[in-house]
């Protein structure tokens, strides 16, 4: 018997933008409209075709028994619309999908839920929604109101419930389905970061007990560390399918395109609002020609030229810098920069500059998320991707090693060692 439980053949789903819903029609004009529905069709081909969009575009994939397939892309590449049709709550308008096994959609935390009711009794109403029994739902209940943490509030209205209370335990009677397929979209980033690490931990249970898992996900580290296997969708169609490590450096390296100058000369062009205008963006070496590559040892300056509109403005910049796995490295500010860290800016142009001293970065891609914030708490506002800049392997930093492989960990700072021999003796043995 093949291991094969779900087989997704040359799928693909067109929808229908910029139509208006029509009014409610009469049993007449209904009887009408069907019989020339057909004519209608065939003259309106060419309008239909001009208005259509295809979510999915002729996806083919096999997922086997017990694997764990994380699912990427960007906004709009077609995941959840995947995951709708893996979950049967629409149809592809061409192609297949064989599924072989119960499926469990996680689509939407807290699907059922009534405000009214208590947290028990959301339990039983969100339990049989997600297609588990009764007896099924008695029987977990206690493993479910533990995971949840919300033992002390089960018998109060859930719309008394705090938001984090209400995702946690919608979450929770998830998590316990027992599909032998299941489909998971974007909901575990919920709950704090304790909570999130629960609920990482259950999916890794679920896939280590043989259920088939598909995952969608924007965060990368949980994808690579639950799924043995990834696929990613760009604009509808199947970019890669492989090893999870190959498919999201794939994905990254064509998500964060190298950015390392942003140049914007007129006001009214530049990105901003009514504060704050932004002249140009940089990121160069630090020392020597700035059209140098970046390399772990290389000091790194990055520049930005902006415009404060409003007087009396107390601003300062803030930087947060990611790896290409959306980690953040570590975040900066001007807090030492006495003469104006704290101070009234009048309108104007201004720089501001940041040094990254070198042997910090290890090699990679990095992103730079900039925030122009005032009195140090309120932004006024944020690029989430101002720059983005390739750090090179340096042959300083190897030494007489003979392993060549990249240096695990985010950041490779330079540390100074110190070895020396302590007992000049004869070894034992020898």
């Amino acid at each position: 018997m093949s291991d094969v439980v779900v087989r997704v053949d040359k799928i693909s789903k067109r929808y229908r933008i910029g139509e208006k819903q029509e009014p409610y029609k009469t049993f007449r004009e209904a009887i009408v409209q069907t019989v020339r529905a057909p004519f209608r069709r065939l003259s309106a081909k060419h309008d239909d075709l001009s208005n259509t969009f295809w979510a999915l575009n002729d996806v083919s994939f096999e997922v086997k028994r017990g694997e764990v397939l994380g699912i990427i892309g960007r906004n709009g590449a077609g995941k959840s619309t995947l995951l709708k049709i893996l979950s049967r709550i629409t149809e592809p308008t061409t192609g297949a999908v064989y599924l072989k096994g119960r499926v469990g959609a996680l689509l939407e935390v807290g699907t059922g839920f009534h405000p009214e009711l208590t947290g028990r009794e959301n339990i039983y109403l969100s339990g049989t929604i997600l297609g588990m029994t009764r007896a099924e739902v008695a029987r977990k209940f206690d493993e479910i109101v533990d995971f949840a943490g919300v033992e002390q509030f089960i018998d109060t209205p859930v719309k008394r419930y705090s938001s984090g209370m209400g995702l946690r335990l919608g979450f929770a009677v998830a998590a316990h389905l027992e599909p032998e397929i299941l489909v998971v979209d974007e909901v575990l980033a919920v709950g704090d970061a304790e909570f999130q690490k629960k609920c990482l931990g259950k999916m890794s249970e679920v896939a280590g007990q043989g259920r088939t898992v598909l995952f969608v996900s924007h965060n990368m580290a949980a994808v690579k560390s639950l799924c043995s296997r990834a696929l990613c969708l760009y604009q509808g169609n199947v970019k890669e399918i492989g090893e999870t490590g190959s498919v999201i450096s794939g994905y990254l390296n064509g998500s964060l395109a190298t950015l390392t100058e942003q140049k914007f000369e007129a006001m009214e062009d530049a990105l901003g609002n009514d504060r704050i205008r932004i002249r140009s963006m940089r990121v160069v070496p630090a020392e020597g020609d700035p059209l140098e590559p970046i390399t772990m040892i290389t000091p790194v300056r990055l520049e930005f030229e902006y415009w404060n509109l409003r007087p009396n403005t107390r601003l300062n910049l803030s930087l947060h810098i990611y790896t290409q796995d959306n980690i953040m490295a570590f975040s900066t500010a001007p807090v030492h920069d006495t003469e104006w860290m704290g101070k009234a800016y009048s309108n104007g142009l201004y720089q501001s500059a940041c040094t990254i001293p070198g042997y910090v970065f290890n090699s990679g891609t990095y992103r730079v998320e900039v925030l122009f914030v005032e009195n140090t708490a309120y932004i006024l506002y944020a690029i989430n991707t101002a720059l983005v800049f390739d750090v090179g392997e340096a042959p300083e930093t190897r030494g007489v090693s003979t392993w060549f492989g990249q240096w695990p960990g985010i950041l490779h700072p330079r540390t100074e060692w110190e070895t020396a021999r302590i007992d000049t003796g004869e070894l034992i043995g020898k």
